[in-house]
């Protein structure tokens, strides 16, 4: 203690601390020598990916905003792509109803993210096989501790009415032109027929070779571990990541820190909602009235006329009927043929439309609608060009079959070239309920339409000679567009299904693509420079929200759709999709001839 103090200051200094850098002379160095280290602040975009996804015009005004499209999805990861702010992009991925073509589509938007040299996160809750597909894609899979895996693999299942409407005194007429055009077995077999079980398992090995594969190139993994993990169907947050599934187990609050990693001085900005539009909710005073009004009735979302050169775009869309087309905020959708010339019409007329670009997404419906729409497209003396998106299947395959080129994606669901009619007869369960019908006919025909008494023979004949004619018709105008003979052409007919991928191998389609392909493909086939500025004219324009509400203002349809729709909210979700097939059959019922895919393809 007496050597301390009668020390220098500078050396009592020294002593006390333990080393030379405490010392006053040291410490004044380092003030002028080192500053505080800088703060890097990183932008992430946060997309969240939910719901239907919609495509086509977007509603006007307020529920446009609210409904998000996937057109709109697209154009926020290509914004986050090319916006020098943007780090990293994270993709939260809740549950979107996608199917497989889409399905195909955001994956190569989320692979030109990440060519881009920006790296994606997807962050799941739990996932389905197709959330998966769509995360596998990312640079990196986020589950939290207690997430699933639920991956079992695919299975279709087909119901068979035929035991019950035995039961009930019904009968079915079902009469088709192709051993595999199986749509109205349902209701007149008990079982699958040969066909159309060998069609089935035919698609669905498709359908499991794309899934196997994808997830084993994403991954790194061999086909052989992929096949072992499916097979074993639900795999816990711990044990997806174990095997190679899953890079971090985190919750959602924590995901900057996967973004960050081991860097230091670096800030996490998460941009939530990244890109998408803000929703002007403020509907005070008689202001705020007037535009609730004009976004109700979509006044303000009426596009302005230019003379910018552009691409049509038309969304065909739905179960193909004749009249309007329709839609409704449950997800059911129908493409009226009336609607669709108009809009075929339009792009025709306008002269600054220099191509036109169909998008479709249709298992078929109506014959004759689908041939009405194939016949106005025919009219189209500029570069006509398909985009097929989840399903373009009978009738969605023959509006598309004039094209100067298809594109398809690798799981779209296409062929199924053939005519089929589906007739019920319900005298017999009337008279079980006490109900009892006189007929006064006139005609030996005259109940080829009846839904009381089965068909006769003359009826069943007359019946069979019309879908032959329209098979003939069918296959000939495919056999033109795809320039082949109509023997070769008629031998991948016969109502049979493919995917994307095996369309391509016998040639019902030209490419397989993005609906970006096939607009990049149309603007080239018009001769537009790569330097021009091209606008995209979206048809046929979204009803407003009230027609979306109330729809058609005749009575009758009016009526019977508000009570079809309250039905549907009341079922549960899984039987909402049945509920849209039996009202869609029961229209078609009313047809003499569909052109109409044997199933429905749901994957969860």
């Amino acid at each position: 203690m007496s050597f301390l103090h009668g020390a220098r200051p500078w050396l009592a200094a020294i002593a006390l601390t333990g080393g030379w850098l405490a010392s006053p002379l040291a410490a004044e160095d380092e003030k002028k020598g080192a500053e505080a280290p800088k703060i890097e602040t990183l932008e992430v975009a946060h997309i969240e990916l939910k719901g239907a996804l919609r495509e086509g015009a977007a509603l006007p005004g307020l529920f446009g905003e609210v409904e998000e499209t996937f057109a709109a999805t697209l154009k926020r990861l290509d914004k986050a792509r090319d916006d020098d702010d943007v780090h990293a992009v994270v993709l939260h991925i809740n549950g979107p109803t996608l199917g497989w073509g889409k399905l195909h589509e955001l994956r190569q938007a989320i692979g030109q993210v990440r060519a881009g040299g920006k790296k994606t996160y997807a962050w799941l809750e739990s996932g389905m096989t197709q959330d998966y597909l769509l995360a596998s894609a990312c640079d990196q899979v986020v589950l939290p501790e207690s997430g699933l895996l639920m991956m079992p693999g695919l299975r279709a299942e087909v119901t068979f009415y035929k035991n019950l409407f035995d039961k009930l005194d019904v009968r079915a007429d079902t009469l088709r032109v192709g051993e595999f055009k199986s749509a109205g077995e349902p209701y007149s077999r008990a079982e699958m027929s040969p066909e159309f079980r060998k069609e089935m398992e035919e698609v669905l090995d498709d359908y499991y070779r794309m899934v196997i594969e994808t997830i084993a190139a994403d991954r790194k993994l061999t086909p052989e571990v992929v096949k072992e993990i499916v097979d074993i169907g639900v795999l816990t947050a711990a044990s997806a990541k174990e095997r190679g599934l899953v890079d971090v187990l985190s919750y959602e609050d924590k995901i900057p820190d996967a973004v960050k990693g081991d860097r230091q001085n670096v800030e996490i900005k998460l941009v939530l909602n990244y890109g998408k539009k803000k929703v002007d909710t403020d509907f005070s005073g008689m202001a705020g009235l007037i535009k609730m009004m004009n976004l109700m009735s979509g006044v303000d979302s009426q596009p302005r006329k230019s003379s910018t050169a552009k691409i049509a775009i038309i969304y065909a869309q739905g179960m193909i009927m004749e009249g309007a087309s329709s839609s409704d905020f449950l997800g059911g959708e129908t493409m009226g043929s009336a609607t669709m010339i108009k809009a075929i019409r339009k792009a025709r007329d306008d002269k600054t439309v220099k191509a036109v670009v169909l998008r479709v997404d249709s298992p078929g419906g109506s014959a004759l609608a689908s041939d009405l729409m194939w016949h106005e497209l025919e009219t189209l003396e500029k570069p006509f060009v398909v985009s097929m998106g989840n399903t373009a299947a009978s009738g969605g395959y023959y509006i598309a079959m004039g094209a100067d080129r298809i594109f398809a994606e690798p799981g779209t669901l296409t062929g199924s070239i053939g005519v089929v009619s589906v007739r019920f007869a319900l005298d017999g369960l009337f008279k079980k309920v006490g109900v009892n019908t006189e007929v006064i006919q006139r005609g030996k025909n005259s109940g080829l339409l009846s839904t009381t008494s089965p068909l006769s023979d003359s009826e069943r004949t007359a019946l069979q000679t019309l879908l032959d004619d329209i098979y003939l018709q069918f296959t000939s105008k495919a056999a033109a567009g795809r320039k082949m003979e109509v023997a070769t052409l008629e031998k991948l007919a016969r109502g049979r299904v493919y995917t994307g991928s095996q369309a391509l191998k016998l040639g019902l389609v030209d490419e397989l693509g993005t609906l970006a392909d096939a607009v990049a493909y149309a603007r080239k086939a018009a001769g537009l420079d790569e330097k021009e500025r091209v606008e995209q004219l979206i048809l046929p324009k979204a009803s407003s929200p009230l027609e979306a509400l109330f729809g058609p203002l005749d009575q009758e349809t009016r009526v019977r759709g508000a009570a079809q729709s309250s039905v549907a909210e009341a079922l549960p979700d899984s039987a909402k999709s049945v509920w849209r097939h039996w009202l869609a059959l029961e229209r078609l019922a009313r047809q003499p001839a569909c052109t109409l895919l044997p199933f429905q393809m749901e994957v969860r």
